[in-house]
């Protein structure tokens, strides 16, 4: 029996391999079928890899990890761009905790604008935010980016600035195996990495429609910029600035919610253990010899001794994890659990009796608005834990004591 942790997933037509680690967990048909559209683009390669939190995404599949050479596609990346995680761990302890734990939630909701729309930006803009934006340079280079693509609007650029979004984007604070006190967030480039996600792929797509090519493209979803054109730079460059934003958008929620906390809880420190991950980007790396542009589509680095984590779902434990340094993963690991119904049908399927029962023990939202984000939507994280066993460790155990959504 083979000792590798991954299958050989076939894909019709295409001399491409997808090399998935999907022992134990549900792999659907067209989240399969997806996989074989993006190997079918032959700058594709040398193979994809296919995390066990896979699922059908809009542009490519969730939980895959697509090395492309001498182009990049957009839709790959996605509109999330440099969604990703945050930890840090503090001297807490649990018994230090009030047993009223609403009152920490309510507190960090006053903090940090939560959800979609106006709601969930700043009405003022706080002194920090300011002085990050400046400090960063992030208003600079995108004044860069906007002389060529005016239309990637900057309104959003400081008022959303360390706010959460919706969605599945959250703040919690969890205890691990010691009881010691963490702060976790998720989070990414808001309104404006969304607009340069937008308008990139419909770019992409204009692109295609002008090309003349020796193969068939099978999802215009996979249009793509070819390096040494103009837009493969101006894409990169806003690709790139997306990624920062997201970076600092995390930093600056972090820094807003620990401050938070120092006014209601007993004195505490931050201690040495710290991530903050992306999980949906694109970033050059070399691999097998080779120079590739590798596009994480909820997918974390995992190279060897790299710190990452893997969040559950409401309710479940999420995990800190090290990375092993799989080769043929390219050095990548799950980015959470990955769903297992859309929003739609866990909408349709979940009652608010079993999302209050599977969140029982997590001062977190019990009403009809996160029923998509129950853990009956999601896989088994245990499942998806063991079926990356050869690409990570873990190292801390979290589970969530108060949740925090959108």
């Amino acid at each position: 029996m083979s000792t590798q942790g991954f299958e050989l997933l076939h894909a019709e037509g295409s001399t491409t391999p997808i090399k998935g680690w999907v022992r134990g967990v549900p792999l659907e048909e067209q989240a399969h079928r997806q996989l074989q559209n993006i190997t079918a683009i032959p700058y594709v390669g040398p193979w994809v890899a296919v995390m066990p939190d896979v699922h059908l995404g809009k542009g490519a599949t969730v939980g895959s990890v697509i090395p492309t050479r001498g182009a990049i596609i957009p839709a790959a990346v996605g509109v999330d761009i440099g969604c990703g995680m945050a930890a840090v761990r503090t001297t807490l302890r649990a018994d230090q905790l009030p047993d009223d734990l609403a009152r920490i939630r309510s507190s960090i909701e006053r903090c940090i604008p939560v959800g979609n729309g106006r709601g969930g930006e700043h009405h003022k803009i706080p002194d920090s935010v300011g002085t990050r934006l400046v400090g960063s340079g992030l208003e600079a280079r995108l004044a860069d980016i906007r002389q060529k693509h005016p239309k990637i609007r900057p309104d959003k650029l400081d008022r959303q600035l360390g706010t959460l979004g919706g969605g599945n984007h959250f703040i919690e604070l969890c205890l691990d195996e010691a009881g010691q006190v963490w702060v976790m967030l998720h989070s990414g480039s808001r309104g404006t990495g969304n607009l340069i996600g937008t308008y990139f792929i419909e770019q992409a797509r204009r692109a295609l429609e002008r090309r003349v090519l020796g193969f068939h493209v099978p999802d215009l979803d996979l249009a793509f910029f070819l390096e040494g054109e103009p837009l493969f730079d101006d894409y990169v460059q806003a690709v790139s600035w997306a990624q920062d934003y997201a970076r600092h958008n995390r930093e600056a929620m972090m820094a807003r919610v620990l401050h938070d906390l120092r006014q209601t809880l007993p004195k505490f420190q931050l201690d040495a253990m710290a991530v903050n991950c992306h999980h949906n980007y694109v970033q050059k790396e070399s691999h097998f010899g080779q120079e590739l542009l590798v596009t994480r589509k909820g997918a974390v680095s995992a190279r060897q001794g790299e710190l990452g984590i893997i969040p559950g779902s409401m309710g479940t434990c999420s995990y800190i994890v090290r990375g092993k340094g799989n080769a043929d993963s390219f050095h990548s690991c799950s980015h959470g659990a990955g769903r297992v119904m859309s929003r739609t049908q866990a909408r349709q399927q979940i009652t608010l009796k079993q999302h209050r029962d599977a969140t029982a023990h997590v001062e977190c939202r019990k009403d009809a608005g996160v029923v998509d984000e129950s853990p009956a939507a999601y896989k088994s994280i245990d499942a998806v834990m063991a079926a990356q066993a050869d690409l990570v460790e873990v190292v801390h155990t979290l589970r969530q004591v108060v949740c925090i959504k959108g």
